[in-house]
């Protein structure tokens, strides 16, 4: 089924790829429901998007639809699952064990999405030897040293915001190719880095924002 992938892909807009796993999760639901097709129509019921979006969100992933009948939702779930980078797993390191980092490790849905988390880096004695959900807990010194024995070029960052640019620093120098940011800090990095910033006080303060217009 991998003529379904678009050769395009890094020509899609970050809005689509922010909204094509809302697709994804809605489109497994209807599975689950006995669905053999779906449409776009019935999609942006679901996610209260116009279906001409989603109809156009969708074409990026170059998956052909019946008129009338919809999308085959097993085709669709496999060419949006591989070109979202779902199937594929990806390891990746956690540098700061605090209550967001823990909550993080002991997340195991996050291998449905792709990602698998092999380790975490602290400073803290009490933590360094030990494991969370099975995940080892080093020192932040031997990051270069375990860096050396696997594979992994991402990195997960949920450090105190006075360390998040040091941190990252020491990620890049090691050879982590991806950060992903949960901290408030606008970390630094050189343009062959990627980087996806995910601050939970960012949309708290939209959340707050938009809530006192209704109030």
């Amino acid at each position: 089924m991998d003529q379904y992938l678009n050769k395009y892909a890094d020509k899609v807009p970050e809005p689509t790829l922010q909204r094509l796993p809302w697709y994804l999760s809605t489109i497994k639901l209807m599975k689950e429901k006995g669905e053999a097709y779906v449409s776009s129509t019935q999609i942006s019921k679901q996610v209260n998007i116009e279906a001409s979006q989603v109809a156009k969100d969708l074409s990026y992933v170059n998956v052909a639809g019946r008129t009338r009948v919809g999308y085959d939702i097993d085709a669709l779930i496999h060419v949006l699952e591989k070109f979202l980078g779902f199937i594929e797993l990806h390891k990746a390191f956690l540098f700061g064990v605090g209550s967001l980092g823990g909550a993080l490790l002991h997340d195991s849905g996050l291998s449905h999405f792709g990602l698998k988390i092999v380790g975490a880096f602290d400073v803290r004695a009490e933590l360094v030897g030990t494991q969370i959900n099975g995940i080892p807990i080093y020192h932040i010194d031997d990051f270069e040293k375990v860096m050396a024995d696997n594979r992994v070029n991402i990195g997960i960052l949920t450090v105190p915001i006075n360390h998040a640019q040091e941190m990252t620093d020491k990620m890049v120098a090691g050879g982590i190719k991806a950060v992903w940011n949960f901290t408030p800090f606008r970390i630094v990095v050189p343009e062959d880095i990627v980087v996806q910033n995910t601050s939970l006080y960012a949309h708290l303060a939209v959340m707050f924002n938009r809530l006192n217009f209704i109030q």
